[in-house]
């Protein structure tokens, strides 16, 4: 079992979609690339598994119950200045859920990839 890389996998509409978003606004690289079934992109230690409607993962559960992105498990991506990183990303285009609220840990906000899959970037309180 490797440790290197923490895996999270996201069910997405449209893998290519999903690639342009995580690669061109949070600088995550393509490590392999089986559009429109697939795509394994990487920031840091963080692995996560682009899966479309036709990859083995959005294929319906037994009962009939078919997978889908969204909901409110996210990615966590911490960054040093927050409001510089939401300022980039409203001039790329993002559309947050909420403003940037803050917390005993620190400040964040949510969004969503092209799919619907919120994403958090998050500024740890100073210590």
């Amino acid at each position: 079992m490797t440790t290197e890389l923490v895996s999270v996998r996201y069910l997405v509409d449209d893998v290519e979609a999903a690639i342009d978003f995580y690669t061109a606004k949070l600088g995550f690289t393509v490590r392999m690339s089986a559009a429109p079934a697939f795509a394994d992109v990487t920031r840091g230690n963080l692995r996560l598994l682009l899966s479309g409607p036709a990859s083995s993962a959005g294929r319906p559960m037994p009962d009939g119950t078919k997978p889908g992105p969204g909901g409110w498990n996210r990615i966590h991506l911490i960054v040093d200045d927050i409001d510089a990183e939401v300022a980039r990303l409203r001039e790329a285009g993002v559309k947050f859920r909420s403003d940037v609220v803050a917390g005993p840990g620190g400040r964040q906000i949510v969004f969503d990839d092209p799919s619907g899959n919120p994403v958090e970037v998050f500024q740890p309180a100073a210590r």
